[in-house]
């Protein structure tokens, strides 16, 4: 009896969609939930790489378990191929959770200036709007952190305003090497604001620094939020001691 029969009537996408709950079971038999990651990984078709991404959802007990099965689906998603980067792009786009295993996956189905391509367009997307779980946004920051693509710095700028300081954080590491003119002013107005907690205003300091910006116009500015190991020299460039 093949697989299919054994599931029951309908087609192979339905026969995938009806494995949800099973993939997303917390509690109960493991065993349930691993059966149905084994059937879903031998489905040859998009929606049961879909159906195998929402394991990324859950988190279960114990935590090894948790980590075995999403190695497991990783292993599985891989196998599909091309067939699978559709699917787990739309994860990317749509999922707050997880982004760092949709990465993971799109590294090795995608060259990296595609996959950096897709990032730069979902940053973009979600410039301005608000997430419960900032954790994406920080995740997408540092894969383009070090990456010199001239897309990243317009991509990344605006999340210079987001309310979470990790995002902040996230933001200005990763246009400090960037060197992007645009950037300093937001940098200044950012290292400005006496409200910034003191761990934003540092890495500010360490983002003009390492662009190697003037902090024209916002000396004083500056000269107030100056903290070790960054001084201003004479030229109004922000150095960092040896």
């Amino acid at each position: 009896m093949g697989i299919f029969d054994f599931l029951g009537g309908g087609s192979g996408p339905e026969k995938a969609l009806k494995l949800k709950s099973k993939v997303t079971q917390k509690y109960g038999d493991p065993t349930t939930r691993q059966k149905a990651l084994q059937q879903l990984g031998e489905m040859k078709f998009p929606e049961a790489v879909s159906v195998l991404l929402h394991r990324y959802n859950i988190t279960v007990e114990p935590l090894t378990t948790d980590t075995d099965e999403k190695e497991h689906v990783f292993e599985l998603v891989k196998s599909f191929g091309q067939e699978a980067v559709g699917p787990v792009t739309d994860f990317l786009r749509k999922n707050e959770a997880a982004t760092s295993w949709a990465l993971r996956l799109l590294e090795v189905l995608l060259p990296e200036a595609e996959v950096t391509t897709l990032v730069v367009e979902t940053l973009t997307s979600l410039s301005g709007k608000y997430l419960r779980n900032h954790e994406k946004l920080v995740v997408l920051l540092h894969y383009v952190t070090g990456k010199q693509d001239p897309r990243i710095a317009p991509a990344v700028l605006p999340h210079l305003e987001d309310m979470a300081d990790d995002v902040k954080l996230a933001t200005l590491k990763a246009l400090g090497p960037l060197k992007y003119e645009p950037a300093r002013e937001p940098i200044l107005k950012l290292l400005s604001n006496k409200e910034i907690a003191r761990r934003v205003q540092t890495a500010a300091l360490g983002a003009l620094q390492e662009s190697g910006f003037s902090v024209q116009g916002y000396r004083e500015q500056v000269e107030a939020s100056m903290t070790e190991p960054y001084y201003l020299d004479g030229n109004g460039l922000v150095q960092r001691r040896a």
